[in-house]
């Protein structure tokens, strides 16, 4: 039996500490009303940000850390925003100013139609032509800076929600990542024992140990479901009544995007999942002291059963949890493309804590062949990623429907080195790694290769989720660095205390020692 090193424990201790420590700070500094978004927008200007403020539609902060610089006073905010009403008032007066010589030509052209001696004439079209200039300031300018004003409040109040939504996304990208990343690991498992895989039982336990992470990964991110319905953020702008009743298209899908639907499909959801972990895991440690194979038949059904059910939840899954948070956007493909994501990502982290067991001493069955199959996995996934990624965006970009081509256009605009790089880290390093099969044997490339397309598919579901929640003011700060970092330690220890409690071999399955002879 594996016993959970202290070092590993503290590891995983330390990075949920400082992973709390990055959440709170994110949470703490987030705008709390407008004034604090004008006093944001007035200290990057302070700062000579002006660039990056046009870029980022005034971010509060640079992607390189612009936070730590100290705040302006409440005088310098009010100077900001005077300054801003006086280049609105500046812009008003030379249309209004435009308007007084027009106004002046044309009378001048008038009194010329009626005659160059005509003294009283000539005094009645002045008169009317000034009376006629002045009303013309007056109601030009007032509109025009009664729009300047309307525009720059909701340029604010804009701001403001994506600011505040910033910590709760980053919270939630990073929660979502690694649940998906078990629940990847269990849909595997349950692959292996539908069919009756004879190269992997010696991995089996590995692949319960990270489903077990299923259950708190699924309830924090329920938490943050229930935390939407209440209001407590805006990920999922549909949930707002206000815009349900003035967005026609999104008030034709409220049958099935509505706060009560939405809970009880995720409770279902994850219900089926949770439930089909525990029970594979119990019958997999009855069938260690079994007599006969009944645990292991139970399991085979088990697992054909909950592969149907998963197929479907997870397809809804991915249109509920990601896909509406763009609720104007639809892809066919969507489903399929989050699955890849996911499962690449999980089959990935099978092969690291695998060779990590390895390094100490522990799974002595497991020989390089098992890590090469786990590497073609790794590849085999990553190039059928790549053909869903490249198939959406094509066929998306190519017919050019308004409806479906603003996903990419804003994420190419506003995301463009996330966007990008993602398909280079999900894509081009793997392949270029892993292509070779001497290569897939040698634990230093796994890994290496392991990282990149973590990192890549962490990316990937920022790019799903940020650029509607968040839009132009997404920078990687210490909300997105602190989810990261807590969750990461809250996988591992869960997953490595899971591996302690049971022995890492599933001795008594019957295919135990086809795997435990596996070579090629």
């Amino acid at each position: 039996m594996y016993t959970f090193s202290s070092r590993l424990k503290t590891v995983a201790l330390a990075l949920m500490v400082l992973g709390l420590l990055g959440i709170g700070y994110s949470f703490f500094t987030a705008p709390k009303s407008i004034e604090d978004v004008e006093r944001m927008e007035a200290e990057n200007a302070a700062h000579g940000h002006h660039g990056d403020a046009a870029h980022h539609d005034a971010a509060p902060h640079d992607a390189h850390g612009s936070a730590t610089a100290p705040a302006p006073s409440h005088k310098e905010g009010e100077a900001h925003a005077e300054a801003a009403h006086d280049t609105t008032h500046a812009v008003a007066a030379e249309a209004v100013h435009e308007t007084h010589d027009t106004i002046h030509a044309e009378a001048a052209v008038a009194a010329g139609h009626e005659g160059h001696d005509n003294k009283t004439g000539e005094a009645v079209h002045a008169e009317e032509a000034h009376a006629a200039h002045a009303d013309a300031h007056a109601a030009h300018g007032h509109d025009d800076a009664h729009d300047a004003h309307k525009e720059h409040q909701e340029h604010l109040e804009h701001t403001l929600l994506q600011l505040q939504n910033k910590p709760w996304s980053a919270l939630y990208v990073s929660a979502l990542f690694f649940m998906l990343i078990s629940l990847g690991a269990l849909a595997f498992y349950a692959i292996q024992n539908a069919a009756q895989a004879g190269w992997s039982p010696v991995l089996f336990r590995v692949m319960e140990g990270i489903s077990s992470y299923l259950i708190p990964g699924a309830i924090i991110v329920f938490l943050i479901f229930v935390a939407g319905a209440l209001d407590m953020h805006k990920i999922w702008i549909w949930m707002d009544k206000d815009v349900v009743e003035h967005d026609h298209l999104i008030k034709a899908k409220s049958g099935y995007l509505n706060k009560v639907f939405f809970l009880v499909r995720a409770a279902i959801f994850m219900g089926g999942w949770i439930w089909y972990r525990q029970y594979s895991r119990k019958n997999s440690l009855a069938q260690d002291d079994a007599t006969d194979n009944s645990y292991y038949k139970k399991n085979f059904k088990a697992a054909a059963t909950f592969l149907v059910f998963f197929i479907i939840s997870e397809s809804m899954m991915s249109w509920d949890w990601i896909m509406s948070v763009d609720p104007h956007w639809y892809s066919t493909l969507f489903g399929w493309y989050v699955f890849a994501s996911f499962v690449v990502s999980a089959v990935t982290v099978i092969a690291m804590i695998t060779l990590y067991l390895k390094s100490v001493g522990y799974l002595e069955y497991v020989n390089t062949s098992h890590i090469h199959d786990l590497a073609k996995f790794m590849f085999g996934f990553s190039v059928f990623w790549t053909y869903l990624w490249f198939s959406q965006f094509m066929l998306i970009w190519y017919a050019d429907i308004p409806e479906e081509v603003t996903y990419f256009k804003t994420r190419i605009e506003d995301f463009n080195l996330p966007f990008f790089g993602m398909v280079v880290l999900n894509f081009v390093l793997p392949i270029l790694i892993l292509l070779n099969t001497d290569f897939k044997r040698l634990t230093w490339v796994v890994v290496l290769a392991g990282t990149i397309i973590l990192c890549g598919h962490y990316m990937d579901f920022f790019n799903m989720i940020m650029p509607a929640t968040v839009g132009k003011q997404w920078f990687i700060g210490a909300g997105e660095i602190g989810a990261l970092m807590f969750f990461m330690g809250l996988f591992i220890f869960v997953v490595f205390t899971t591996l302690t409690k049971a022995p890492l071999l599933a001795k008594r399955n019957p295919l135990i020692e086809e795997s435990k002879h596996f070579h090629y």
